[in-house]
């Protein structure tokens, strides 16, 4: 299971990668194994304002149907469009080919309630 020390984390399973005011984000190595075979993956329009830890859309596994919840609040300024068709990357490489959504961000101090990756990984442990 891969958890990459660079990120930040949500208690629900979420990844975050900032870079300026915008927050990249999508599910963990950890979720995607929990989850099964990623069926389905709704993400909101471009666009859509999100706020902190509400959910933004949903992913759907042979096993479950999950929410997906905001680490930031802020405007929804690309999604990751290869999902509708590839769904499965979210299970090949959550990090790089399965992100969902990049949000510009409206409030950066909400990153210092996240997870740090150690936290995370204790977390899950």
């Amino acid at each position: 299971m891969k958890i990459l020390k660079d990120l930040l984390y949500t208690e629900e399973h979420e990844w975050v990668s900032v870079e300026e005011d915008v927050a990249t984000i999508g599910i963990t190595d950890y979720a995607q194994g929990e989850l099964g075979d990623v069926v389905f993956v709704e993400l909101p329009a471009v666009g859509t304002e999100v706020k902190q830890m509400e959910s933004f859309g949903t992913i759907e596994a042979v096993k479950a149907v999950s929410d997906l919840f905001a680490p930031v609040s802020g405007q929804v300024v690309e999604i990751n469009e290869a999902l509708a068709d590839q769904p499965e990357l979210v299970n090949k490489d959550p990090f790089v080919d399965g992100w969902m959504i990049k949000i510009k961000m409206s409030d950066s101090s909400e990153l210092e309630s996240l997870l740090k990756a150690d936290t995370y990984k204790s977390m899950i442990s």
